[in-house]
């Protein structure tokens, strides 16, 4: 009977410690999800602002190449050709 009691008793001790465990586990886990639900946000505010920086750069790339400077000149003359485009086609379909 002392031998059933001292099985019991390990059994016991052994779930407890796993259910400890679990529990340090979950805990762990749940850091883990705050911590990356953040470093997503981060992720997405820098790349938000990565996108914005990178329109300011053409932008100002583009009104470098309007203002005169060599570099560039090109690719200005596609942009204003691309935009004389987009508004003969805004025009067409307002004339129908």
């Amino acid at each position: 009977m002392s031998e059933l009691i001292k099985i019991v008793n390990s059994l016991e001790n052994k779930i407890s410690k796993l259910l400890l465990k679990l529990e340090v586990l979950n805990n762990a886990n749940i850091e883990l999800e705050k911590e990356l639900r953040n470093i997503k946000s981060s992720q997405e505010n820098t790349s938000k602002s990565v996108s914005e920086w990178e329109e300011k750069y053409n932008s100002l790339k583009l009104a470098n190449s309007m203002l005169g400077s060599n570099t560039n000149k090109t690719e200005a003359k596609l942009k204003i050709n691309t935009l004389i485009r987009e508004l003969d086609h805004c025009i067409a379909q307002l004339s129908e």
